[in-house]
């Protein structure tokens, strides 16, 4: 049998798209039989002793902290004790803290040297100086001359802080420490220097 020339130049620009097409069909066939062992999605469909064994954990806690004096003070100590035995059931999760305060903050900083702290506070009165109460900067006066500066540093620091949970553990760097942030000398009408930290832990245990 005699194919004339125009047929067989079709045939063959055709041959090569079909031997591709025949690849990629039985590849993607061949991948949706066995699916990447790598993806954590598909492990976690795949294996339903994990989700049985995983719960959700919620727990709350009320501290109240005395500062000893206005400044920047390290509580990480006074924190694991308070919630060691329930943090010790989750191993992944996260744990945030809230100050119920306007005149107090939290923050994260080194917890070695205790002159961190100190220079915190006199970085703190420099950018928010007491002066400013006197001079007429301020209008909100009347609880006295600590009294605004402490709501412009608790809202420059913040009153809440996120932190991951990892094994039973808050996952602090070597050198992080958690700051109670006292910003007045009399904590608030007079009333000394206790300040309340709500801390919520959530997390898989």
């Amino acid at each position: 049998m005699v194919f004339h020339p125009c047929f067989l130049l079709v045939f063959l620009s055709f041959l090569p798209l079909s031997i591709i097409s025949f690849t990629f069909v039985t590849a993607t066939a061949t991948k949706s039989k066995n699916p990447s062992p790598s993806s954590t999605s598909s492990c976690l469909e795949s294996s339903p002793s994990s989700s049985e064994t995983m719960s959700m954990r919620w727990f709350q806690h009320e501290i109240s902290i005395t500062a000893p004096s206005r400044g920047c003070h390290l509580i990480t100590s006074e924190i694991n004790k308070e919630i060691s035995n329930d943090i010790r059931g989750i191993t992944m999760g996260m744990a945030n803290f809230f100050i119920q305060h306007t005149s107090a903050s939290l923050t994260i900083n080194e917890n070695a040297d205790p002159d961190v702290r100190r220079d915190m506070e006199v970085a703190l009165n420099k950018i928010v100086p007491a002066t400013w109460t006197k001079d007429g900067t301020f209008h909100h006066t009347m609880e006295g001359e600590d009294d605004m500066p402490g709501h412009v540093k608790s809202s420059l620091m913040g009153p809440s802080l996120n932190v991951p949970i990892r094994n039973g553990r808050l996952a602090l760097g070597t050198w992080q420490g958690i700051y109670l942030n006292e910003h007045r000398d009399q904590g608030g009408w007079g009333g000394g220097h206790t300040r309340r930290i709500i801390i919520t832990l959530q997390g898989q245990g």
